[in-house]
């Protein structure tokens, strides 16, 4: 199989950490996002723009995120169990897309990145009720002064708020071709103590 050059290696994880590193010296704003997509009860597809926290190379591997677990996203994970993404660089013309299965991360990795975070967005993670309605700006903002004379200059990480670790069971690079004949290579396992199985794909 010819898969030289970019889509050389026996990791996927490494491999994906590699084009992360060169597209955060060409893409001008938040190289890491990705576009996740989760289901709801009834099968009906949800997306969204997140940012991708970690890659993590070592076995079994795993992409993480963090959110609100009242989110809508947050919720349709725990019932899932699975979810998607596509990471996308313009600079680049790679995307690399993932599919596979979730759990949470509330533990020191999760801490330290909240603890990593702004104070005003420590705040605001205690302060939003994700995607429940909200009647004004104004009412976000006074449950923000509420939080900060409650929690003070050192808010806890939220139990309601941490990570998501996606552990892929299939992983695509792509990269853009000449007249569309792009190049693609799908690593996928039917476990995650499973051997890789890597094919080339039409385009």
């Amino acid at each position: 199989m010819d898969r030289t050059g970019i889509f050389a290696g026996d990791n996927p994880f490494a491999l994906a950490q590699s084009w992360l590193s060169e597209a955060e010296g060409t893409e001008i704003n938040d190289p890491n996002a990705i576009a996740l997509a989760t289901v709801d009860a009834a099968g009906l597809p949800n997306v969204r723009m997140v940012l991708l926290k970690e890659i993590e190379v070592a076995a079994p591997g795993g992409f993480v995120f963090y959110t609100n677990y009242g989110s809508a996203k947050g919720q349709e994970i725990a019932q899932a169990g699975k979810a998607a993404f596509v990471m996308h660089w313009k600079s680049l013309r790679r995307q690399i897309r993932v599919r596979g299965l979730t759990e949470r991360e509330e533990g020191p990795l999760a801490d330290d990145y909240y603890a990593s975070r702004s104070l005003k967005s420590r705040l605001g993670a205690w302060a939003s009720d994700q995607s429940k309605p909200l009647a004004s700006r104004g009412t976000l903002m006074a449950e923000v002064a509420k939080i900060t004379a409650l929690k003070g200059t050192n808010p806890p990480r939220p139990p309601f708020w941490g990570g998501f670790r996606i552990h892929p069971l299939e992983i695509e690079f792509w990269a853009d071709g000449a007249f569309r004949l792009h190049d693609r290579f799908v690593w996928r396992r039917e476990g995650l103590e499973d051997t890789w199985k890597i094919e080339r794909l039409n385009p």
